[in-house]
Order: structure tokens, then C-alpha cells, then sequence
């Protein structure tokens, strides 16, 4: 997938509209022939370069991805409290997602990418590697999606309703909610093999999605409003599970009385932190292709594009590539948000506060009270 950045769109081809009758049909192809032949249609060429961006953005992804999931599982041996254990189980889980995500669909399109593209005269919806990459782009890109939302939903209940909580979530539980997660996706992304929508190679001919562009049919229409309204939707319930959650802990941090134990809510926090910072990722990166394959979809089967079909390629290529960094994005999340590297900057920003700021806070009026405690204490 990470191949998709190498894709130059001042060099796309303006396609006309297809039409629905057959006459429409072979202009089209007559027109596309035509541009191949005096020139104006470029394929992917690999360069050495190109090559070298690629490895590196796909080396990054993998390293990232690795190193969270080392942290995620040492997390997971030493945690004892089950809540949080349960909480690492949906994050393993996901980082897991996330590399194979990452490694499958990256290694396909730079074969095809190193291979110089299939031509567009020769696109092919029923080939075999089409359909396993369009497939594997619309598994991992719903599963992270649908776990995501099942975290911020257990969270919320953790937060909100301790109790049960402790009664209903069990890690066996938790596996039956991970088997039924992959599941869903995988149900989604084989609707095309029992002809509920289809894959296609898309321009330039390195990679392959849902149609979206080109001859759409109702089936079409239906398969991309269920993925992009099931993803929209995991969104919409992790915005506002992280949004009760994080109420629910500012609340209590008020309600909280000085000097009692708080470092369960500590725990807290801290996963509500992570959780929220995978939600801005998954919004920030899926959003785009989400809501712009809903639209091209809509006007490519109301025969709307009109001469603006090379712009609507040039924008789903750029959500594709988008949405890929959040495979990349994810494991940062675990890495960086918790509570030891938190705290080790929120010292370091204290100390750059300055001297000024220590010497003021001797004089506040809990400090003062709280000396003069002490010294009672020792008399």
C-alpha cells in the first residue's frame, strides 16, 4: 500500500465517462488506446529512488509495529490487575492487525509497482491478486477500525460501571469479541465473491480497491455504503465512549479528596489517553477515503463525474495513502502515551519552567498549610 505514494497524478490520464450501452463501452476503450499509444498515459517505472522511499516507509511501519508489540506483551506478563489485562489483550491484538496489515497488502503493490503496473486496457476485476488485495484492504482496514471501538466501549464501561465491568469482561470473553471482530471483517471483504460489490485495479495499475469510479452498479453503491457506514459508525461509538470516559475521570479527579489513593485512576487515565490518541489517528487518517469513496461512488453511479474523473482518482489515491500511515501512526500511540514516558516529559517541562515557578509555588497556600502541618507533626 505504501506504494501508492510514488503515484505521480499529473500523469493520469483523463478518462471520459463511461457510459452504461455498449457504444459508450468501446469509445471509452478506443480513447484509452489511443492515449497509450501517442504517449500521454504513463505507468509506474520503478526508479531507485522510489524503491529506496518505499523499503524505508515499509521498514519503518514493521519496526514500529514490532517494538510496540515487544512493550505491549512485557506490559502484559507483569500486569495483574484484569481490567488492564484485558485492555493489553485489545492492544496486542490490534498492533498484530496492524503489522500484517502492514507487511501483506505493502508487499503486493510493490511487486506490482517494481513490475510497471497493469495497463489499463488490460484490467481485470476477476483476476486473483486483485481480489486478495482488494480484499486485504478492506479487512485490515476495518479491523482496526471495529477494535478500536471495541476498546473505547469496554473502557467506558470500566470507567463508568467498575462493577460490572469486573462481572461481564473476562479474557475468555475478550477472545470470543476479538474472533468475532476479524470475523466481521472478513464477512465484509468477501461480499465481492459472492458478486455483493467488486474489486478493481485503479490508476495507475499498482494497486487494487473497491470499485468506486468506473461502470458502478447498484451493488457497488451498497457495498460502499456498508464499509464506509460501518467504519463512519466505529468511529462515531469511539468518540463517544473516549468522551464519557474522559468525563467520568475528570469528575472523580474533582469529587477526589487530598491525600487519597488514586493510582487506580491512574491506570485509568492512562489507557483513556491511548484510546483517544488511537481515535484522532484512525479519524484523521480513515476519514478522508471513507467519506470521499462514498461520494465517487454516488456520482460515479449517477453519472456525475462529468471531467472531473482524473481529480476523483487523484484524491482516492491520496486517501488510500492516508489511510496507510495509520497502520505506522498506531503503535507511536503505545509507545509514546504511557504513564513513564508522560511523566518523564511532564517533569522535563516543569523543569523548563524556570525558576521563577518554583519560587512561587513555596508561597501558595496548600504548600504554606502544608508545612505548617508537618511542622505540628514533629512537635
Amino acid at each position: 500500500m505504501l506504494a501508492l505514494s510514488h503515484y505521480n497524478s499529473s500523469s493520469s490520464p483523463l478518462l471520459p465517462p463511461l457510459g452504461n450501452d455498449s457504444g459508450g463501452k468501446a469509445e471509452a476503450r478506443v480513447a484509452v488506446e489511443g492515449w497509450s499509444q501517442q504517449g500521454n498515459f504513463t505507468f509506474v517505472e520503478p526508479t531507485t529512488s522510489g524503491v529506496i522511499v518505499v523499503i524505508l516507509s515499509m521498514t519503518l511501519g514493521i519496526i514500529s509495529n514490532i517494538v510496540a508489540l515487544f512493550i505491549l506483551v512485557n506490559a502484559y506478563a507483569l500486569q495483574q490487575r484484569r481490567s488492564k489485562a484485558t485492555f493489553l489483550l485489545f492492544a496486542t491484538s490490534l498492533v498484530i492487525t496492524d503489522f500484517i496489515g502492514h507487511l501483506v497488502p505493502g508487499a503486493l503493490v510493490l511487486r506490482l509497482y517494481l513490475s510497471g503496473g497493469v495497463s489499463p486496457e488490460d484490467f481485470d476485476s476477476s483476476d486473483g491478486m486483485c481480489q486478495f488485495l482488494g480484499g486485504s484492504m478492506v479487512f485490515f482496514g476495518l479491523c482496526p477500525l471495529f477494535l478500536g471501538c471495541a476498546m473505547a466501549a469496554e473502557r467506558c464501561l470500566g470507567v463508568t460501571k467498575p462493577l460490572l465491568h469486573s462481572s461481564l469482561v473476562t479474557k475468555t470473553r475478550v477472545k470470543i469479541c476479538l474472533a468475532a471482530v476479524w470475523l466481521a471483517a472478513l464477512s465484509v471483504a468477501l461480499l465481492p465473491c459472492f458478486q455483493l460489490g467488486s474489486y478493481t485495479f485503479q490508476d495507475p495499475g499498482t494497486w487494487c480497491f473497491i470499485n468506486v469510479l468506473s461502470d458502478t452498479e447498484g451493488v457497488d453503491v451498497a457495498f460502499v455504503v456498508l464499509f464506509s457506514g460501518l467504519g463512519l459508525t466505529s468511529l462515531a461509538v469511539a468518540l463517544v465512549c473516549n468522551t464519557v470516559s474522559g468525563v467520568t475521570l475528570v469528575l472523580a479527579r474533582l469529587r477526589r479528596q487530598p491525600g487519597s489513593h488514586h493510582s487506580t485512576k491512574s491506570h485509568d487515565i492512562e489507557m483513556v489517553v491511548q484510546l483517544v490518541g488511537i481515535m484522532v489517528t484512525s479519524c484523521i487518517c480513515w476519514s478522508p477515503l471513507l467519506i470521499f469513496g462514498l461520494m465517487s461512488v454516488i456520482h460515479s453511479y449517477t453519472e456525475t463525474i462529468g471531467d472531473n474523473l482524473s481529480n476523483y482518482k487523484t484524491l482516492l489515491v491520496m486517501g488510500v495513502r492516508l489511510a496507510t500511515w495509520n497502520q505506522i501512526l498506531d503503535p507511536w500511540v503505545y509507545i509514546l502515551l504511557r504513564r513513564t514516558v508522560l511523566r518523564k516529559i511532564y517533569l522535563i517541562a516543569k523543569c523548563q519552567a524556570g525558576l521563577r515557578g518554583t519560587k512561587l509555588g513555596r508561597w501558595e497556600p496548600t504548600s504554606f498549610h502544608s508545612s505548617e502541618k508537618k511542622q505540628v507533626d514533629q512537635v
